[in-house]
């Protein structure tokens, strides 16, 4: 699997060597982590306190997912990954009714056109 990262980069919450054998490991598309976490992964690190995890963010060059890495304890791992796939998919619910909303109002435009139009 890679190297694991350095001491210095472990948060205090996290018992070596026990937490850091067995990590949860999933995608997520890039574009959900950079509206979960922001531009620049500022709430980062309030999620890996928030659920006592380390978190490491590993860009695919081959496509637009992110392999997200999570240490910790076993239920915390667990609460970490639900709580990441919990916001992606608000995230992709949130973006599909807003592509839902600009259908509508483009066909509402198409309509307001077309009577406009017939009654000149």
């Amino acid at each position: 699997m890679g190297a694991r990262p350095g001491r210095k980069d472990i948060p205090l919450w996290i018992k070596c060597p026990d937490d850091l054998r067995d990590p949860e490991v999933f995608q997520v598309p890039t574009w959900q982590l950079v509206a979960i976490f922001g531009p620049n992964g500022s709430r980062l690190p309030c999620l890996e306190r928030v659920s006592k995890t380390m978190l490491e963010l590993k860009f695919l060059e081959s496509s637009n997912l992110t392999k997200v890495v999570i240490y910790g304890a076993y239920l915390h791992k667990l609460r970490a990954k639900w709580m990441l796939e919990s916001l992606a998919q608000w995230h992709r619910q949130r973006q599909e009714r807003g592509m839902l909303k600009l259908s509508e109002a483009m066909k509402a435009l198409e309509l307001d056109l077309g009577f406009s139009e017939a009654s000149s």
